[in-house]
């Protein structure tokens, strides 16, 4: 794979040791071979602070690379998730690992992994995207709200629920199975739509193929939406706005060892029999 000679450190200073650890990694970056270094704060990403970077290093938890997500997809390069947090499904180096393969990693030595993007569209000129999922719900927690989707213009149905979660393969893992929803294989380019606690017995969840236009239209007055793009992108939707989500044309690229195994990643993190037989 291409050597990293520009790399940008996106760093959650909140995690206990994060800071430290940029600075390691940064020397054995320079030592490697890395021509531009520069840093940022997790809490204050400028715009545009991936430009002329062929590479980032995200250190912190999943979030801290979810907040980086948008702003490594436009300037098209990869990200380096180092975990620094609890669980780490996207952070997929540990500090030891990171600190171990770094050197090999910018001199080449990596594979990567596209990862499907959504693209929700809000109102003319609002949309982001999210690497994990887009939810949906009423803009008050004890609302229950009526949800009206459509699948390229066909109606699916309507929905009395606390909210819809609409989940990458990627995201599968996250509030979608907490929902009840399935697990997907990163590699799938599918939509999961997950109801959240549906009043009727029946609604479970649908997965959409790549090519599907999902929208969704809020048939209940009195409430307005709230749409969150992996819990980092808030907008308010008022009852009279359609949402729109489709699978996004862009990818984005997560770095990883060359030996990773997913099943093998799955197995630690959800605790499944068999344990972790892949190399540390």
């Amino acid at each position: 794979m291409p050597p990293f000679h520009k790399i940008a450190f996106v760093i959650n200073q909140q995690k206990n040791g994060a800071a430290q650890l940029a600075r390691e990694l940064m020397q054995i970056a320079r030592t490697a071979g890395a021509t531009r270094i520069k840093s940022a704060s997790a809490r204050h990403l400028p715009p545009g602070y991936f430009k002329g970077s062929d590479a980032c290093c995200v250190i912190g938890g999943d979030g801290t690379l979810l907040g980086a997500v948008r702003e490594a997809t436009r300037a098209s390069i990869p990200i380096i998730g180092v975990n620094q947090g609890s669980l780490g499904y996207l952070t997929t180096f540990s500090p030891e690992e990171a600190r171990a393969n770094f050197g090999d990693l910018i001199q080449g030595n990596y594979g990567l992994a596209s990862r499907t993007l959504l693209d929700c569209q809000t109102g003319p000129r609002r949309r982001d995207l999210a690497l994990n999922d887009v939810l949906i719900k009423a803009e008050l927690n004890s609302r229950l709200v009526r949800l009206e989707v459509h699948a390229d213009g066909e109606l699916v149905t309507d929905y009395l629920c606390d909210g819809l979660v609409f989940s990458t393969p990627t995201g599968s893992t996250a509030y979608n199975l907490s929902a009840g929803g399935p697990i997907v294989h990163p590699a799938a380019r599918v939509i999961a739509m997950t109801p959240i606690c549906p009043h009727t017995l029946s609604n479970r969840t649908i997965v959409f193929p790549d090519n599907v236009r999902l929208k969704i239209f809020n048939r209940s007055p009195e409430s307005r939406l709230l749409v969150a793009m992996d819990g980092q992108q808030n907008r308010i939707v008022t009852e009279g706005s359609p949402i729109s989500v489709t699978i996004a044309e862009r990818q984005l690229a997560l770095v990883q060892r060359p030996d990773y195994a997913h099943f093998g990643v799955m197995r630690a993190k959800l605790k499944w029999s068999g344990g972790l037989t892949d190399k540390k």
